[in-house]
């Protein structure tokens, strides 16, 4: 399958892209630094663009056959428009071209509802405070792009993961429509997830969330480690 990547050199990225080219599909990755991009292979081609330029993101996705957008920027007090601008421009260059079939990723924060059998500290404090506080205009972005994709007339699925951390291999990780207990979704297991949906059609139409169920670490070390990262 014929499948463009946008956010394709944050870790996600990386992650959905090599999985990807090591299953056999082609992948186009699209990032602003192509010559920075670290994975290669045959099947892979690696693409400069800016997902805020709409003719860029035309070119790209012209000949695809799904589109994964795994856009990411750090939290930020200032205005955030990359999610919702970004993914305009990219259902727009999908009608242009026929192209269906669209996988983005947002956040589990997005269901509005306490992960089941969480702790009522973790729920009234620690996720309030990053939900409203720290990543507050991110989530607000994340929220307009998901109206975008949802009012599209697109096969569009959005993968809503926890906190992400980095793992080397896929985990026997779980997906539901509907908000899962856990806190943590390793990258791993969220490009594997994303190209699941996007090389089939089981979640269409669907918000889905995504979670790691083993080796896991503290809520701390995620914190610390990826609070400021992108996707």
């Amino acid at each position: 399958m014929k499948l463009v990547i946008f956010g394709a050199n944050g870790p996600t990225g990386r992650q959905a892209a090599g999985q990807a080219v090591t299953e056999g599909h082609t992948v186009t990755a699209v990032t602003r630094r192509p010559d920075e991009y670290p994975l290669s292979h045959p099947r892979l081609r690696v693409a400069g663009a800016d997902v805020l330029d709409p003719a860029a993101v035309a070119r790209v996705v012209a000949g695809q056959q799904a589109v994964i957008s795994v856009l990411g920027v750090p939290y930020s007090r200032n205005p955030v428009s990359v999610y919702s601008e970004g993914v305009a421009h990219i259902t727009q260059a999908m009608t242009k071209h026929g192209v269906r079939r669209l996988v983005c990723v947002s956040s589990t924060v997005l269901f509005g509802v306490p992960a089941p059998g969480e702790t009522l500290f973790f729920r009234k404090v620690v996720e309030p405070a990053i939900a409203r506080t720290i990543g507050r205009t991110v989530y607000e972005d994340m929220r307009r792009m998901e109206e975008i994709v949802r009012d599209s007339d697109h096969a569009w699925t959005v993968v809503r993961p926890a906190g992400l951390f980095d793992r080397e291999t896929v985990s026997d990780y779980q997906i539901a429509t509907s908000r899962l207990p856990g806190r943590f979704t390793s990258r791993a297991d969220l490009g594997n997830a994303l190209l699941r949906e996007a090389v089939g059609d089981r979640h269409v139409g669907a918000f889905v969330d995504v979670r790691t169920t083993e080796g896991v670490p503290s809520l701390l070390d995620v914190i610390r480690r990826e609070a400021f990262k992108k996707k």
